[in-house]
């Protein structure tokens, strides 16, 4: 470099992809210097020399200020694109077009006023003395627009214009009176900022792409006491670098600071302020953001001092677990808390730190630290980190070690305070070296414990209460050493299941459980007692309960979603992040992507404070914070019944208001909402279950609040007590109407009371006015009818003479009249009974309309009349029912024997009708009519045994006896009349013949059943043999669903189904429609034996079990036969009897396996379809062949019938 200065550097770019760096002179070379080779190349030069050199973020292009006030665009290679002029005279392409609305002078002005439009422009002033008056240019973030700040040589003030890669004029900035050199483009695109001087302060502004300003902020310094050097934006736009120095110092440096300036919510915080001191050798040199780091911030000093500094967001908060301490949360904003060498000056926050009506922030005390190196020659500002306050009123804090790679832990404490002294002084009680560079410390009150995370992940433990305080890694329950596998931004200590545990959330949204990934789309998270919330990058805020969890179910419990009425989970805004939550409270601070701060109240929390305070007893708070919060109120009896019921006096008395002791009643429901709505999110419950479980929830709590009230304050309750009985179930209405009649009738000085006036009307809210109206007239009481009319919709007209006619009537007479009126017939019927003799007809029409028998018998002695007509309605009403014999008992309990013997005689009870012929007084001749016509109705029911009785015994012709004993097969019976009257010629004459006769009689039967036995059951081996050979057809079409006939649809035109089943289609849905007369007729022709017939073997089966059935129904009848044709010497068709029914039996016994297979009777128990099957069960059946068991709606029809073997009916002697 030439020795006068001429050749000082106006650029340096390095450039990866070339693997050099490139420099450009203010002589006017461009110079590549290649970093593998170490050799300098010059690739270009301009003869007018050159004031800067910008390249586009995408380094595809390099821009030029020459000398000679020009701008050249050029690509990477170094070949030129095209020349302008800085200084132009238009506006450029994004020129704003005049619509043609009028002069500046008729346009509206707002708060300016009139005289705004005949101002004249105010002339721009030069630039400051300090500018150096270079061209400063910047690109924006995606490298299409440049900016480019110059003087203006008319002017003397500087200008910004916007050019674009073409290097074609954008726009051109508004002039702007004081404006200063520093210039960046925010990477995001939006603004550009600059600064400012103004006649009372020193501004950053900010310049949108179209040139006009948008927005400032003040820097917190007098007007002309610092310049500012720089302005740079980090990557990703959220924090402005400002490097400023002093202007005007004498005989010494200026001061060098970096300021660091972050936005929320349209604010400008100054977040750090970096001061360099004003020796030579620590003055900047180089300021610089990371590209791949956007928090990460380079410095480099005048005497090759280069600092590194990695920022990161947190949140400081009140670490308080109780309600005294507020939830303050300190946010840095502006210079109030100074930094100076090596000294920390912090203040002890009171109040709130937001912006709101609060007590304000005041400095309580002032600490002076002195650790760290002593040579004062290096600058380091803010080398002391993480400082913590620890509850013992004793601090923590980093400071950098003797390597880059090296820090230090100082545990400080406080000294004795000297009065005089300004401040006070912390002394170092122990400091710990820590072999890696510290990125986050938590500490944990409650633990008493202080996690340190280095820059290589491993996290180490800090036990401040400690007599010797030593540091050592964190180890899990089984010894291992815990180390993060990315480091995390935000940590924290908490306990799950009891064992302590360190939190981490990286800046990728990864959470951490020790070393465990338990979520991977948390965005922010907090602790608190024993609850854990997070934010999901689902806009949502989980809370989960540490207490009994495992970091399984935790892992879990994220990764799923959560039940839809769970407490756990509720919807946040877009972007929000958990800042605090409030101790002993149920509000968690959220802060908007935009900076704005809101508190919801998370259910998880309002529902564990609400189930402390009623544990505690505090019924008044749970119950304010549900009513606020919409929490349903069944839960105050639900979380633990027993001690609600024991405490509803403490609930009154401390809800101590009619109306929410109402809201309470009007929220009652039956179901248990600890169950339901409110399942603890813990799983544990404390409830014990209620003893009187007989009883409904609501009813219970109406009536142990209701006695509670009456005994604290009937007056001041009286409200509540009229609630307790509407909402039992069913309502007390009547006892409630009572209760405001009564409040009516007592003339009570009391000013507490409530007026029957007011007591109604609020009945009249909670019970619709109809219904109250009926249930006043139920009380009798004229004056508390018309008191209800009155507040209904009813005409006068229509009541007013309704009610004066019932107030003239006889009282019984009356209240029947009303209750007919409300249908209550019971009860009218009791008030009819006592009106008098005059009054009973009208009580029998009564009975008759409403079925009212038995409550009017209840009502009336037996020895009465009216007992006796009633009764005899009762019985007629029964007869019309066809009930006979209770009928029959009805009348002969009244003494209506000529009736009561009717019935009795209809319903064929012949014992109790002679009975009733008895106490008519019959004579024997009538007596014996009557048993003849009996007789001739009980054989006509087969009851020849029962006839007979009555002809031997009351006519006296046991001739007609004997003969219907013969004709009825009662053998035995009939020989004992016959040799009881001595008439043994009767056996000759009929007796052999009949027996002879039955014997022909069942040969025939048994002969007929053995013959359509074989014909049906070989048919069914026929028609299962068809079936099966169908079956093995069809599969090969790869149909094995086809013999379930149900599955074709009987209309289609399968030919293989018609062939199968019938030669005519049967359809289901036809039958369906019909009426249930003919679909039990169709039912009953189900089953057709017609051969080809859909369901033939289901037929047959049906058919051959009933001939089984029959022949083992006459096995008695045919042994009592045989013992007869013994008795008479006819033991040849007695032999032939026997072997014939011993055959039948031998071949139903024999044939019952093969007809009804285990396979079918398997089937039975397990259809292959039905509601418990599934696709592959019927899969599966077919495949075993089971294709033989069809689709049947009486599975009965393939359960075999029994034969009775213990019947021993052969006769020994026949054998």
């Amino acid at each position: 470099m030439p020795e006068d200065g001429s050749g000082c550097i106006v650029g340096i770019e390095d450039l990866p992809e070339q693997e050099s760096v490139c420099v450009a002179t203010a002589a006017g070379d461009i110079l590549l210097c290649n970093l593998s080779t170490k050799q300098v190349e010059c690739v270009g030069s301009v003869d007018s020399g050159l004031s800067t050199m910008s390249w586009s973020p995408d380094q595809e292009l390099v821009l030029l200020a020459t000398g000679q006030q020009t701008l050249i665009m050029m690509t990477r290679d170094f070949e030129p694109i095209t020349e302008k002029q800085i200084h132009q005279d238009e506006f450029g392409e994004g020129k704003f077009v005049a619509l043609g609305w009028g002069k500046k002078e008729t346009q509206f002005h707002g708060s300016e006023g009139k005289q705004a439009a005949h101002r004249k422009q105010t002339e721009v002033s030069p630039t400051s003395a300090w500018d150096d008056g270079r061209p400063r240019v910047t690109w924006r973030g995606d490298g299409q627009f440049v900016a480019v700040s110059a003087v203006c040589p008319e002017t003397g003030a500087r200008k910004v214009r916007v050019w674009n890669r073409e290097l074609v004029l954008q726009s051109t900035s508004e002039p702007i009176a004081g404006l200063e050199q520093a210039l960046s483009w925010k990477p995001s695109g939006n603004l550009i900022a600059s600064t400012q001087e103004k006649p009372n302060r020193h501004d950053v502004v900010f310049l949108e792409k179209n040139g006009l300003l948008h927005g400032e902020f003040t820097l917190p310094f007098r007007k002309g006491q610092v310049k500012v050097n720089e302005l740079l934006w980090n990557a990703d736009s959220t924090i402005l670098a400002i490097w400023l120095e002093d202007l005007k110092v004498e005989n010494s440096s200026p001061n060098s600071y970096v300021q660091l300036w972050t936005t929320g919510n349209y604010h400008w915080y100054l977040k750090q302020s970096l001061h360099f001191g004003s020796l030579e050798e620590n003055q900047l040199v180089s300021l610089l953001w990371d590209q791949e780091n956007p928090y990460r911030l380079h410095v480099l000093c005048q005497g090759w001092h280069y600092l590194s500094y990695d920022w990161h967001w947190t949140t400081d908060h009140g670490m308080g677990e109780n309600s005294q301490h507020v939830a303050n949360v300190a946010v840095i904003d502006g210079g109030q808390s100074t930094v100076n060498d090596r000294t920390v000056r912090f203040g002890a926050v009171g109040g709130n730190g937001f912006k709101a009506a609060v007590e304000i922030p005041y400095l309580d005390k002032t600490y002076r630290v002195d650790v760290g190196s002593n040579n004062n020659e290096v600058v380091n500002p803010l080398g002391l980190r993480f400082l913590t306050w620890l509850p013992d009123d004793s601090f923590l804090v980093v400071g950098q070690g003797q390597h880059a790679a090296q820090s230090v832990l100082y545990h400080l404490t406080a000294v004795p305070h000297v009065a005089e002294a300004e401040e006070e002084h912390l002394n170092l009680r122990l400091s710990v070296p820590v072999d890696g560079e510290v990125i986050s410390l938590c500490c944990s009150p409650v633990t008493k414990t202080v996690a340190l995370q280095l820059a290589h992940r491993q996290i180490l433990k800090y036990l401040w209460e400690a007599s010797t305080p030593v540091l050592e890694p964190w180890r899990t329950s089984n010894g291992s050493a815990v180390q993060f596998p990315y480091p995390c931004v935000q940590t924290s200590i908490a306990r799950i299941s009891g064992e302590e545990m360190i939190l981490g959330l990286t800046d990728r949204c990864r959470f951490f459980v020790n070393d465990t990934e338990v979520a991977s789309n948390i965005t922010s998270f907090a602790t608190y007692n024993e609850f854990l919330l997070v934010t999901t990058n689902s806009h949502t805020c989980q809370c989960f309960c540490l207490k009994n969890i495992s970091v399984k179910a935790l892992q879990a419990g994220l990764s799923s979603a959560a039940a839809p009425n769970s407490e756990t989970l509720r919807k946040v805004e877009r972007g929000s992040r958990i800042i605090t939550v409030v101790p002993q409270d149920t509000k968690v601070v959220l802060q908007m992507p935009r900076g704005n701060l809101e508190t919801v109240h998370h259910r998880a929390l309002v529902l564990a404070q609400v189930r402390k305070w009623l544990d505690r007893l505090m019924f008044r708070e749970a119950f304010q914070c549900m009513r606020k919060l919409r929490i349903n109120l069944n839960l105050l009896y639900d979380h633990n019944p027993k001690v609600f019921l024991e405490n509803a006096e403490t609930f009154i008395r401390q809800i101590d208001s009619v109306n929410y002791i109402n809201l309470f009643f009007t929220e009652l429901k039956e179901e248990d909402f600890t169950k339901s709505m409110y399942p603890s999110l813990n799983g544990s419950s404390n409830a014990q279950p209620c003893q009187h479980s007989d009883q409904k929830k609501v009813n219970l709590i109406c009536d142990v609040m209701r006695v509670a009230m009456e005994h604290i304050d009937p007056q001041k309750y009286c409200l509540s007590i009229l609630t307790a009985h509407v909402k039992k179930s069913p309502p007390e209405l009547e006892i409630a109407l009572q209760k405001v009649h009564d409040l009516r009738e007592s003339i009570t000085p009391d000013v507490k009371a409530v007026s029957a006036e007011e007591a109604l009307k609020y009945l009249l809210f909670l019970v619709d006015v109809n219904e109250l109206y009926d249930y006043s007239l139920g009380t009798y009481d004229f004056d508390l009818v018309i008191m209800v009319a009155e507040k209904s919709q009813k005409d006068p007209k229509e009541y007013l003479p309704f009610l004066n006619t019932l107030q003239k009537m006889e009282t019984n007479y009356q209240r029947y009249t009303i209750d007919r009126h409300l249908k209550r017939y019971t009860k009218a019927l009791g008030h009819l009974s006592k009106c008098g003799p005059e009054h009973f007809s009208e009580f029998l029409n009564l009975v008759k309309d409403q079925n009212q028998y038995c409550e009017a018998l209840k009502l009336y002695p037996s020895s009465t009349q009216e007992y006796k007509d009633i009764s005899d309605a009762y019985g007629e009403y029964l007869i019309q029912k066809q009930l006979y014999e209770q009928a029959a008992l009805i009348f002969a309990r009244a003494g209506i024997f000529a009736k009561a013997l009717d019935a009795f005689q209809n319903s064929g009870s012949w014992q109790q009708a002679l009975c009733m012929a008895s106490w008519l007084g019959y004579s024997k001749d009538k007596q014996s009519s009557l048993a003849r016509s009996m007789a001739g109705k009980l054989v006509e029911q087969r009851k020849h045994a029962e006839a007979a009785i009555l002809l031997e015994q009351y006519t006296q012709d046991y001739e007609e006896a004997v003969l219907l004993l013969l004709e009825g097969a009662v053998w035995e019976e009939a020989l004992r009349l016959i040799h009881k009257y001595g008439r043994l010629d009767i056996l000759e004459t009929n007796f052999k013949p009949a027996i002879l006769e039955a014997q022909k009689s069942q040969l025939i039967f048994l002969n007929s059943q053995k013959t359509a036995f074989l014909r049906h059951k070989n048919r069914l081996q026929a028609v299962r043999e068809l079936k099966e050979k169908a079956c093995e057809s069809l599969q090969d079409y790869e149909m094995p669903n086809c013999p379930e006939l149900d599955l074709f649809s009987e209309t289609s035109s399968v030919v293989t189904a018609s062939d199968m089943n019938s030669k005519y289609s049967h359809s289901n849905s036809r039958i369906s429609a019909r009426s249930s007369k003919n679909r039990r007729k169709a039912e009953r022709k189900r089953y057709s034996l017609k051969e080809g017939s859909p369901f033939e073997d289901m037929a047959l089966l049906e058919v051959l079990g009933e001939s089984v059935r029959a022949v083992e129904t006459v096995k008695g009848d045919i042994h009592i036969l045989l013992k007869q044709l013994v008795l008479f010497g006819y033991d040849e068709q007695a032999g032939a009897l026997q072997q014939v029914l011993e055959e039948v039996l031998q071949l139903m016994e024999t044939s019952i396996p093969e007809i009804w297979t285990p396979d079918l009777q398997q089937s039975s128990v397990n259809p292959v379809l039905g509601p418990n099957s599934t696709a592959n069960s019927i899969m599966a059946a077919y495949q075993q062949k089971r294709m033989m068991t069809p689709v049947v709606q009486d599975p009965e029809l393939l359960i075999p019938p029994k034969l009775n073997k213990n019947l021993q009916w052969k006769l020994h002697l026949l054998q």
